[in-house]
Formats: structure tokens, C-alpha cells, sequence
């Protein structure tokens, strides 16, 4: 079993950031693909950023050069920097592992932007 748990999330004003923190726990015993995922009310799941097993990055038009993903120095922990939010970020962030071609997902954090 593979257990992710986010955390981070929060309410911003428009412009501001925020760093989203993913740790995995579990049956893990080497670097695997993670992303980041979110999901918006009424909307569906979307792909933000992923990371391949060789550092591979991949990011949504909609966040380049504003959110930066990166892996942590402990094995399997993953973090998104978000710059200059804006309120169409708001969302439930899900942090994504793939183990031997299955997902797993952690329960999500809430990043809402708003004045």
C-alpha cells in the first residue's frame, strides 16, 4: 500500500504564493513518477505538473512560469511552488504517485485565491 498526505493549501490573495508539500508513505522502495492534479467545482480533474522518474518535467499551459514542482531530498516527497495566483487556481490540489503503472492519490488540500 501507498499513502500520500498534501498539505499547504490555504487562501491567498490574487498575486500571492503558496507551497504545496506531498509525502509518501508505504510500500515504496524507489523514485517514481509524481504530479500534481486539480480539480476546480464542477469541473474535471486536471493535470498541473509532473515529474518522471529522471526529473522529466511537464507542466499545464496554464501554470507555466508561474508554479515550479520539484522533488524533496527524502525519497518520494514532492512540493509546487505556486506564484502569482490567480483566482481561476482555485482548486483541490492532489498529489499523484504511479507505482508500477497504478495511481495512487492523496486526499487533496484546498487552495482557494480570492480579494
Amino acid at each position: 500500500q501507498v499513502q500520500l498526505v498534501e498539505s499547504g493549501g490555504g487562501v491567498v490573495q490574487p498575486g500571492g504564493s503558496l507551497r504545496l508539500s506531498c509525502a509518501a508513505s508505504g510500500s515504496i522502495f524507489s523514485i517514481n513518477p509524481m504530479g500534481w492534479y486539480r480539480q476546480a467545482p464542477g469541473q474535471q480533474r486536471e493535470l498541473v505538473a509532473d515529474i518522471s522518474r529522471g526529473d522529466s518535467i511537464n507542466y499545464a499551459d496554464s501554470v507555466k512560469g508561474r508554479f515550479t514542482i520539484s522533488r524533496g531530498n527524502a525519497t518520494n516527497t514532492l512540493y509546487l511552488q505556486m506564484n502569482s495566483l490567480k483566482p481561476e487556481d482555485t482548486a483541490i490540489y492532489y498529489c499523484e504517485l504511479s507505482r508500477f503503472g497504478v495511481p495512487y492519490w492523496g486526499q487533496g488540500t484546498q487552495v482557494t485565491v480570492s480579494s
